[in-house]
């Protein structure tokens, strides 16, 4: 048996070890994110300078840039953007987790002939890339009149996410004891109850891991932003796309800062459900 003093120094040795793992993971965001305090010349300097001057000249143009017509800095249409992928993303997911929940609990608690087949159907609509299907997506959207609507890009990253959370949601549904609903059931509560008021309360964690995944991948998305949105329903990984090239080439700098800007919910969400988001991730592989 191992003694104390042996098992605090395997601990401290691990903890070593993850958090050298987690540098190497964490690295290209932390380069990202000095590389937002550069100048034009250390961003772009060779061998890469990793002391400088920190500079918040490239935050100051994400929101302000110099007009030559005009001789004075204008505002950008940055917040615009960064307005419309926290509605677009937040409004989708959480359509996304109420519609996906409650088929999800039906599949669990309510099993059809073939279920398994319909749930692999569903599934199925996420195996392909969204190249595959953005020109029938395309057509439908101006057809419909919801090209560059703020409804329109809700509505498919609604469906897109459905899917994903039916499935992740039904795994948090299946590890719950059906005795403490049938419980329920026998003190009287009706559906509505067993389901509000027994089952999700258990799966809260589930709902934040999932709320947390489905934002992420929302959050990042290009394709469908690029070419579905407009001029005022544009998100802000379009923005990024439209700062490089030009004649002067890529300001690493101002897309640096853009991109550290854009990390900042992210973190923020992650950091307010970590507890609940590490117990969605780890829900039912410990048995109790």
């Amino acid at each position: 048996m191992a003694r104390p003093r042996e098992i605090g120094k395997a601990g401290w040795g691990w903890t070593l070890f993850a958090g050298l793992i987690s540098l190497v993971y964490f690295f290209p965001v932390l380069w990202i994110v000095l590389t937002a305090f550069k100048t034009r010349t250390d961003a772009l300097a060779v061998p890469a300078k990793l002391f400088f001057t920190p500079t918040m000249q490239n935050f100051i143009n994400v929101f302000y840039r110099e007009s030559i017509t005009a001789g004075a800095a204008q505002a950008t249409e940055f917040p615009l953007y960064f307005f419309n992928s926290i509605f677009v993303s937040g409004t989708s997911v959480a359509l996304a987790i109420v519609l996906g929940t409650l088929a999800a609990y039906a599949f669990s608690r309510y099993p059809l002939r073939g279920n398994d087949t319909y749930l692999f159907i569903i599934l199925t609509t996420r195996m392909m890339p969204p190249i595959v299907v953005i020109i029938p997506i395309f057509l439908m959207f101006r057809l419909t009149g919801l090209s560059g609507s703020y409804w329109g890009i809700i509505l498919l990253y609604t469906a897109f996410n459905i899917p994903f959370s039916i499935w992740l949601v039904k795994s948090f549904f299946d590890e719950l004891n059906p005795e403490i609903e049938d419980a329920a059931r026998m003190d009287g509560a009706n559906e509505r109850r067993v389901f509000f008021g027994v089952c999700l309360p258990q799966i809260l964690a589930g709902l934040a891991a999932t709320f947390v995944f489905g934002l992420i991948l929302t959050w990042n998305e290009f394709l469908f932003a690029l070419l579905l949105t407009g001029v005022e329903t544009r998100t802000v990984p379009v923005a990024m796309a439209r700062t490089m090239g030009g004649e002067v080439g890529v300001d690493y700098g101002l897309l640096a800062a853009i991109v550290t800007l854009f990390l900042v919910p992210i973190f923020i969400v992650t950091y307010l459900l970590q507890n609940q988001l590490l117990r969605g991730v780890t829900f039912g592989t410990v048995k109790k």
